[in-house]
């Protein structure tokens, strides 16, 4: 049977890559399926970003999660395995990992906002306008997590 050490190190490990699915995996869903169905299902632009705003509420709260277990497992993997100088793979990740954190925060306490009081007030132009936003950047955010996945991979085995 494997140390408690390797134990925890590998539920730290399965934690920290769960919740990047999570992360990932979710904004692919609502970027390629979600927001599509959405377009062609909902006829009227005001049931469009009712839904939008409803779904992205729900979807952001478990990325906010997400993001947390991400950096707290994290920290924990880099402490656990000794610290020191990290590889240039952990050094991207870390990279990658803040700049996709910075672009969340950009999208839950800005563009999200907007969209939600413009939908609230029945502002359908600037409640698009904060939609379009949100999806500019979860389309940049997508690119870099999937981004993350093979340069870790690659880290990994070199």
């Amino acid at each position: 049977m494997p140390p408690l050490d390797a134990l925890l190190l590998a539920a730290l490990l399965c934690l920290h890559l769960l919740a990047a699915t999570f992360w990932v995996g979710g904004m692919a869903a609502m970027h390629f399926a979600v927001r599509p169905a959405a377009q062609q299902t909902l006829e009227s632009p005001p049931l469009r970003l009712r839904f939008m705003a409803a779904a992205l509420e729900r979807f952001l709260h478990g990325v906010g999660a997400a993001i947390g277990l991400l950096w707290l497992s994290g920290a924990a993997l880099l402490v656990g395995y000794g610290g020191g100088h990290p590889h240039w793979s952990t050094l991207a990740m870390l990279g990658a990992g803040a700049f996709m954190t910075v672009i969340y925060l950009q999208i839950r306490l800005r563009s999200f906002r907007r969209l939600r009081s413009a939908v609230g007030l029945g502002q359908w132009p600037t409640a698009a306008d904060a939609l379009g936003s949100i999806r500019r950047l979860v389309a940049l955010n997508l690119v870099l997590g999937v981004l993350v996945f093979p340069v870790t991979l690659i880290g990994r085995l070199a």
